[in-house]
């Protein structure tokens, strides 16, 4: 299920980077296009509009690369006994895959959430094992199982 998981998580981060990067290069076209046959405040404004734009679109590119990278180091076919980067941690009836933060997915009909090891939610689970019990925001939380 694991392998499974993380598969789904790389292609949809992989869709995402080729969305952005086809954006940034349409608007460089239009920049090139633009530069040929303007002049005047007009094409400075849209020049300087279309460049805050891919400015915009590069950041979020690399907060997408930088999610990639995490997903990269996690080995989907290793074994946790604690939890730790890559885990797949059933509690309260929940999947929670300990990665990134990253949308909502289903797998046989399991829902899946990832969730940053920054995040209240998995600097909790961090280095716990089955059996642990622990509170946020008045839920309590038991951990089930590890994967």
């Amino acid at each position: 299920m694991k392998q499974q998981v993380l598969q789904r998580y790389h292609q949809i981060l992989q869709d995402r980077i080729d969305i952005f990067r086809d954006m940034i290069a349409g608007l460089t076209e239009d920049a090139q296009n633009d530069a040929k046959g303007s002049a005047g405040d007009k094409h400075e404004t849209a020049l300087s509009m279309m460049h805050l734009e891919q400015e915009k679109l590069n950041y979020k590119l690399q907060e997408i690369l930088a999610q990639k990278a995490i997903l990269d180091k996690i080995d989907a076919a290793g074994k946790h006994t604690k939890i730790a980067l890559g885990s797949l941690v059933q509690s309260n009836g929940m999947l929670l895959f300990v990665s990134a933060a990253l949308p909502k997915i289903t797998i046989e009909d399991a829902t899946i959430i990832a969730v940053s090891p920054q995040s209240p939610l998995g600097n909790k689970l961090m280095g716990n094992a089955v059996g642990f019990t622990f509170e946020i925001n008045t839920t309590k939380y038991v951990i089930e199982s590890i994967q």
